[in-house]
């Protein structure tokens, strides 16, 4: 059996349940490629561990998540034909922590941007699109699969507004963007449409007019990143370990709550607005970067101390 053909057939079913799967599609794809080249008929637990083992070295957390999701897809093989096996849960534990965000300077980010403009290609798309999908991100806290699901009618330049229509859990929300934000995507989208010579169906695309990939944009990021000094180089197109593209949300987010302390604001009240502007499903998601960025926590513990002072001495 091809397991990348039943791949597909997983896919398709899984997203039209509703499910996105960006991150799990690309750990999927690597363990269906690999049971083809391992010439499996079935999935077993061994060929599941032997994997794993093929994989390079990670934390305990993404051991686990990958897995977990190759795990899942054995399950639904099981269900079309018993001679699949699944291995048992938590054969592979690893406490799943989210990683400690890296969080940019003004000066990186503008670095990440300039050096994205020069990536090289043919017409010049691709330092176009990396440029401008870099700078969208970093300014508007979007996941990485959020930008690259846009459509050119996501963005009405008139009310300046942009529809975000896969968001986590097919979630659906409405930014309203800065004047100067929605100028730069209006004037990469006319570039976009004269290099083509046509409107694409996707907003940020490859020189060929294709939707611009998960596994494309992480790739061009990481070889910014390896160029301005962010990332070591590496040999063979690897990416290499170091700020991730997804920290530009963190970015996003913590300069945001930063700003409101500074300006003495209501932080729990622009929390709830904070919540809703990134798609999280709960605020508790939005209250961690609290916890996991040290200047945030010296702030919020000063505002609770003075607030306290304030109320013994009235």
């Amino acid at each position: 059996m091809s397991f990348l053909c039943e791949l597909d057939r997983y896919l398709t079913l899984r997203r039209a349940l509703g499910a996105v799967l960006s991150t799990e599609a690309r750990i999927i794809r690597r363990f269906a490629t690999f049971a083809d080249s391992d010439g499996a008929q079935h999935v077993s637990t061994n060929l599941i561990m032997r994997w794993l083992e093929s994989l390079p070295s990670a934390s305990p957390g993404t051991r686990a998540t990958r897995f977990r999701v190759a795990r899942q897809f054995a399950e639904w093989l099981h269900g079309i034909d018993p001679r699949h096996e699944a291995p048992p849960r938590g054969l592979v534990p690893g406490h799943l922590q989210r990683v400690h965000p890296y969080i940019y300077s003004e000066a990186e980010i503008i670095a990440i941007i300039e050096q994205a403009r020069t990536l090289p290609s043919v017409y010049g798309m691709r330092g176009l699109t990396c440029s401008t999908l870099f700078g969208l991100i970093a300014v508007t806290g979007l996941r990485i699969g959020e930008a690259l699901g846009l459509d050119p009618a996501d963005l009405d330049v008139e009310a300046g507004l942009l529809q975000v229509r896969h968001g986590k859990l097919g979630k659906e929300r409405l930014l309203p963007l800065d004047r100067s934000v929605v100028q730069r995507l209006e004037g990469y989208g006319r570039e976009r449409d004269r290099l083509l010579g046509r409107r694409p169906e996707a907003f940020f695309v490859t020189c060929e007019g294709h939707r611009l990939g998960d596994c494309g944009a992480r790739y061009n990021f990481a070889h910014v990143c390896q160029q301005i000094g962010l990332r070591e180089r590496q040999l063979y197109l690897r990416h290499g370990r170091g700020p991730r593209i997804h920290d530009l949300r963190h970015t996003f987010a913590v300069r945001t709550m930063l700003n409101w302390y500074r300006l003495g604001k209501d932080v729990g009240r622009e929390m709830i607005k904070l919540t809703t502007w990134l798609g999280h499903a709960d605020p508790a998601h939005t209250y961690w970067y609290l916890e996991a960025v040290p200047e945030l926590l010296e702030l919020a513990s000063a505002r609770i101390t003075g607030a306290t002072a304030e109320a013994e001495t009235q």
